[in-house]
C-alpha cells in the first residue's frame, strides 16, 4: 500500500465519513481507514447479537422477536432536521440516491408533568394544549413574529435588533409564561440549557425558523430518519467517497503514526498498518486515535436503550421525539428521547425502541432518567452506556491533525454538523459552501411519509 494521499482519515464515525466524502468530490485523493469491521465508528448501528456483546455480554436475553438482522440499533441516536444542514449535505452531495428516509410521527415536549405536540405554527399554537387561552394567542403573535421578520423591513422588527437583544427581551416583549419559554427555547430552538436567553436573539430566532421550515416541508414533525438506522449514513457517504476514488480499509489497526520535524514544528506524515505505509500531510480523526490530542469537556452523557412492546402510553404514533426540558424536571439540562419501530427498519414488527440520553448531573445517573422512563411504560429490557465527551485541544492547523468532537446528547445532528463545517474550514481555509446544482432525478431527499 506504500503511497502518498492528501488527506488520510480515520475512523469511520459519521463526521468522518462526511468530510472523506466531501473532500473525495472535491478532487482530494483520500485514504478512510477504521480499526473496526463495520461502519460508523461511536455512531454505528447494532444487530441485536452485537448490541448485547457490547452492553449485557453476561446477561440472559429476553424473549425479543424477529432475526438478528432485523434489529438495527443506533448507538448514538439522532434525527435530521427535514430542512437542515445535514439534509442539505447529503442532497449536494447526491448521497440521498442510496439512502431512504422515513419522516418522524411527531415531536413532543414535556410540561407540567404530561406530553403535548410542539406547536410550529401560529394555527397550531391556538390548538395547543399546552397553554390556556390567553397565552395561546400571546404564543400566536410571537410565532407570526418569527415567520414574518425581515431584514430589510423594520417595521417587522417591532424596535429589536437581533444581534443586540437577547431573548429574554424578546419573550418579554410578548408576556410569554416560563413554561412557554420552555418549550420554545428546548423543543423548537433545541437548546439544551438556558444560557441562551441572556444571549443575542438571532441564533435562537434561526434555530425556531428552521424548525418551522423543517416541518412546513413534510408535514407532521421536523424530523427524518433514515429506514435501517444511522449506519446508513456514514456507508452512504463512504459510497460517494468511493465513486469519486478514495480508498476504504476496514479491520485495520494503526500499528504507528508518522511525524516529521520536532517538538512545536512536529507534523503528520502518515501511518503505518499491516498493509503497508501511507503518507499523508493531514489526518482527519476521531477522539480515540489520539487521545495524547482530546481533552474531555466535563461532560459526559447517559443513553438507555430501551425495548418495549408497545408504543408510548397515551400516544399511539409508531415514531415521535420527546424533549423534556431541564426546568420541567428540576435540572440544568434536557432529557431527550427517540422513539422508533418497524416501519423505520430497526426492530421486527411488535417491538418499539426508545432511546433515552441526557448529560450526567449526580452521582446516581441512572435515575436522573426517571422521567423518561415514567412515560415510556413497562419495558422489556433497557440497556445503559455512559459516554465522556471529548473535544481536540487544538485546532489542527500547526501539526496537520484535525479531531472531531464527541457527540453530544441532543436528539439531532444540527451539532455534529456544525463540526463538520468547522473541521473543513479549518482543513481547506474556506468555508463549506453548499452550492446550488442543477436539479437530477435522485437529487431530492427519499422521504416517505
Amino acid at each position: 500500500m506504500d503511497e502518498d494521499y492528501d488527506v488520510i482519515v480515520l475512523g469511520t464515525g459519521l463526521t468522518e465519513c462526511v468530510l472523506s466524502g466531501i473532500l473525495s468530490v472535491e478532487g482530494k485523493k483520500v485514504l478512510h481507514i477504521d480499526r473496526q469491521d463495520f461502519y460508523g465508528g461511536e455512531s454505528a448501528s447494532l444487530n441485536l447479537t452485537q448490541l448485547y456483546s457490547k452492553f449485557k455480554p453476561s446477561a440472559q436475553k429476553p424473549e425479543l422477536k424477529g432475526r438478528d438482522r432485523d434489529w438495527c440499533v443506533d448507538l448514538i441516536p439522532k434525527f435530521l432536521m427535514a430542512n437542515g444542514e445535514l439534509s442539505n449535505i447529503l442532497v449536494h452531495t447526491e448521497v440521498t440516491r442510496y439512502i431512504e428516509f422515513k419522516q418522524i410521527a411527531a415531536s413532543y415536549v414535556y410540561r407540567s408533568g404530561r406530553i403535548a405536540k410542539v406547536p410550529a405554527t401560529a394555527s397550531e399554537a391556538l390548538a395547543s394544549s399546552l397553554m390556556g387561552i390567553f397565552e395561546k394567542r400571546r404564543m400566536k403573535k410571537f410565532l407570526e413574529y418569527i415567520q414574518n421578520y425581515d431584514e430589510k423591513d423594520t417595521s417587522t422588527h417591532k424596535g429589536f435588533d437581533l444581534d443586540k437583544n437577547t431573548m429574554n427581551e424578546i419573550y418579554t416583549y410578548f408576556g410569554l409564561e416560563s413554561g412557554t419559554k420552555d418549550f420554545i427555547g428546548h423543543a423548537m430552538a433545541l437548546w439544551s440549557t438556558d444560557d441562551y436567553l441572556s444571549e443575542p436573539a438571532r441564533p435562537t430566532y434561526e434555530r425556531i425558523l428552521l424548525y418551522a421550515q423543517s416541518v412546513a416541508k413534510y408535514g407532521k414533525s421536523p424530523y427524518i430518519y433514515p429506514l435501517y438506522g444511522l449506519g446508513e449514513l456514514p456507508q452512504g457517504f463512504a459510497r460517494l467517497s468511493a465513486i469519486y476514488g478514495g480508498t476504504y480499509m476496514l479491520d485495520t489497526p494503526i500499528d504507528e503514526v508518522i511525524y516529521e520535524g520536532e517538538g512545536a514544528d512536529k507534523k503528520f506524515a502518515g501511518v503505518k498498518t499491516k498493509e503497508g505505509t501511507a503518507r499523508a500531510p493531514i489526518v482527519v480523526a476521531d477522539p480515540t486515535y489520539f487521545p495524547e490530542l482530546v481533552q474531555k469537556t466535563g461532560a459526559r452523557v447517559i443513553r438507555a436503550i430501551c425495548i418495549l412492546d408497545h408504543p408510548v402510553p397515551g400516544v399511539d404514533l409508531d415514531s415521535l421525539q420527546i424533549i423534556i426540558p431541564q426546568n420541567q424536571v428540576g435540572r440544568k439540562h434536557d432529557i431527550y428521547i427517540a422513539v422508533l419501530s418497524d416501519v423505520h427498519c430497526v426492530v421486527p414488527k411488535g417491538h418499539f425502541l426508545a432511546i433515552v440520553s441526557t448529560i450526567i448531573e449526580t452521582d446516581a445517573p441512572h435515575v436522573e432518567l426517571e422521567p423518561a422512563f415514567k412515560l415510556l411504560g413497562p419495558r422489556v429490557d433497557t440497556l445503559m452506556g455512559i459516554a465522556e465527551l471529548y473535544e481536540p485541544i487544538n485546532d489542527g492547523k500547526q501539526n496537520g491533525i484535525f479531531l472531531s468532537k464527541s457527540y453530544d446528547a441532543s436528539s439531532h445532528f444540527e451539532s455534529a454538523t456544525d463540526d463538520v463545517k468547522d473541521i473543513y474550514t479549518r482543513i481547506t481555509g474556506k468555508p463549506l459552501e453548499l452550492k446550488q446544482r442543477p436539479k437530477e432525478d435522485g437529487d431530492e431527499t427519499n422521504v416517505i411519509p
